[in-house]
């Protein structure tokens, strides 16, 4: 009985064709000490929230983990006193 390769064992050439370098997201509020998070401000957070009224995370974002967190405490302060919805609705 003849040993047959399973396509593990198989040379891969498609994947070092294919590799690519994405640039690294920085935080745009470590960068800019200017931008300030407030839950005052709903305009400013609404970048950070989804059509669906979801938060986007860190890693589309490109935020810090400093700053994801009081992104996320802003975005909750501010649903709790109607200046963001909790959900959009769909009509």
């Amino acid at each position: 009985m003849a040993y047959q390769r399973s396509r593990r064992d198989q040379p891969t050439d498609r994947k070092s064709e294919r590799r690519v370098f994405h640039r690294r997201k920085v935080c745009r509020f470590c960068t800019d000490s200017n931008l300030k998070i407030n839950y005052k401000d709903p305009g400013s957070l609404r970048h950070f929230i989804s059509e669906k009224g979801k938060i986007i995370p860190r890693r589309i974002t490109g935020n810090c983990a400093y700053h994801q967190r009081e992104l996320t405490v802003a975005i909750k302060r501010a649903r709790a006193i109607a200046l963001l919805p909790f959900v959009v609705s769909e009509y």
